[in-house]
């Protein structure tokens, strides 16, 4: 067989390429499962320390706000409500707003909605990363030390071969476990978020409608 001139130089570049990376898969490994663990602590923390809002709970305070005739009695309704505070800081700076025309009232609530919803996205990045990229790194760590395993199985040296092959399954099961980990903390906060964002959205709309009936009854009571 005849050599293709410069393909022994190309493919020995590219093991000292494919080499180099097995020490940044490995510690990119460890950080992704320390930082998979502590995500797991602060899931539970935030578990213990999460407001639970039921369908009648919300269906109470929409009734509320809507039996509402000023300003002052949609704030005071939400402040004395269970929504976390956030909501209530949102809602409040909606209820305010009566000072602004029903399509700017509609504008400020969309965007206070959508950076609630962007603070959500930023605090699921990082764990929707280690679900991604924590498997492909264990890929990695198994493939990059099997090459130098076999061409020492090829010399008869068994002793890399066994350490190829545990360093192929420990970075194997560090990427699956760092992932595994991930993707469970991500589908529970995801969860949690939608029905946050659900509540936030269906009450924005109840105290929109509350100001634009406020409104037309002034503009009435004017003319």
């Amino acid at each position: 067989m005849v050599a293709v001139p410069g393909s022994e130089l190309l493919s020995g570049g590219l093991h000292v390429v494919a080499q180099s990376l097995l020490i940044p898969v490995i510690i990119g490994l460890l950080a992704f499962i320390v930082y998979a663990v502590v995500s797991m602590g602060g899931l539970i923390s935030e578990y213990s320390a999460r407001i639970k809002i039921d369908v009648q709970q919300i269906e109470d305070l929409i009734k509320s706000i809507a039996h509402s005739s000023t300003t002052d009695e949609i704030i005071a309704t939400v402040d004395s409500s269970g929504l976390p505070q956030s909501q209530k800081n949102i809602l409040g700076e909606i209820a305010k707003s009566t000072d602004l025309g029903p399509e700017s009232r509609e504008a400020l609530a969309r965007k206070l909605i959508e950076n609630e919803e962007l603070k959500i996205e930023k605090s699921l990045e990082k764990t929707d990363m280690v679900t991604r990229l924590g498997p492909t790194l264990g890929l990695m760590g198994t493939l990059i030390p099997m090459g130098p395993g076999l061409a020492a199985l090829g010399a008869g040296d068994i002793n890399m071969l066994a350490q190829a092959i545990i360093i192929a399954f420990d970075t194997t099961v560090a990427g699956l476990a760092a992932g595994g980990i991930a993707y469970f903390i991500s589908k529970v906060r995801r969860r949690w978020y939608e029905e946050y964002l659900s509540n936030l959205e269906t009450l924005a709309e109840t105290v929109l409608e509350v100001n634009k009936n406020a409104s037309k009854a002034q503009t009435k009571t004017v003319y």
